[in-house]
């Protein structure tokens, strides 16, 4: 089985800025390259933070209401520094949390699940940036056709990794959902081909129908009929 990367989802040619990288100039980057986000790079390409439109938007929260109606923003001495920045070294999230090409979607939809984050700059062995990753580009998995799904579960997780007959077992995707039927020999075979089925890129749920002959999980027969 061959799931897709982040070297393969991220994009390349990220914009970069630097520590001394001047405000204004971050919202024209954002501004000119469609992008809601820009990591900070030092002089070797090694990523020190990012930058993102929520940073410059605290700019603007911090300050006075014109009308007067507001009260002053209650902010942490952090905080208040950070409005009051000027540049990419007091403007960025730092340190920068990364991801390497070599990941799958999972380790990388881990991360920016735990650390609450939008988007992954990505580096090479030596640190340095090669490309950005997103959320959107990490769901990109789940646009895979129905059918695309299907053969690979039929020919490369029946057959190719548990050598199994691609008929034996009735395989149904509908909207990335896996419904599998039929009577296996061991309830080691069902246990792993749902495993693997979940794993396959784009499946969103995996339903269950499948019967086995004998449970080599405890070494207990089941009966003709198997497990239901």
């Amino acid at each position: 089985m061959r799931h897709r990367t982040v070297g393969e989802l991220m994009t390349s040619g990220v914009v970069r800025a630097h520590p001394d990288t001047p405000f204004k100039e971050f919202a024209q980057l954002l501004e000119r390259n469609d992008v809601t986000a820009v990591p900070v790079v030092d002089e070797e390409d090694r990523p020190l933070g990012v930058v993102s439109e929520a940073d410059l938007l605290r700019h603007a929260a911090a300050g006075e209401d014109p009308a007067g109606l507001l009260p002053p923003a209650r902010l942490s001495p952090r905080e208040r520094a950070r409005s009051e920045a000027l540049t990419g070294q007091g403007l960025m999230s730092s340190p920068a949390v990364c991801a390497r090409p070599e990941w799958t979607v999972v380790e990388a939809a881990r991360l920016m699940e735990g650390k609450r984050l939008k988007r992954l700059p990505v580096v090479d062995e030596a640190g340095r940036l090669i490309g950005i990753v997103s959320r959107s580009d990490l769901l990109r998995v789940f646009l895979r056709s129905d059918r695309a799904i299907h053969e690979e579960i039929r020919h490369e997780v029946l057959d190719g990794t548990l050598g199994l007959y691609p008929d034996s077992v009735d395989v149904q995707v509908h909207e990335g959902q896996v419904t599998l039927s039929g009577v296996l020999e061991r309830h080691s075979q069902q246990q792993a081909l749902v495993r693997l089925c979940r794993g396959v890129d784009g499946v969103v749920a995996v339903h269950d129908r499948l019967g086995y002959r004998a449970d080599d999980t405890t070494g207990q027969p089941v009966g003709p009929a198997g497990r239901r």
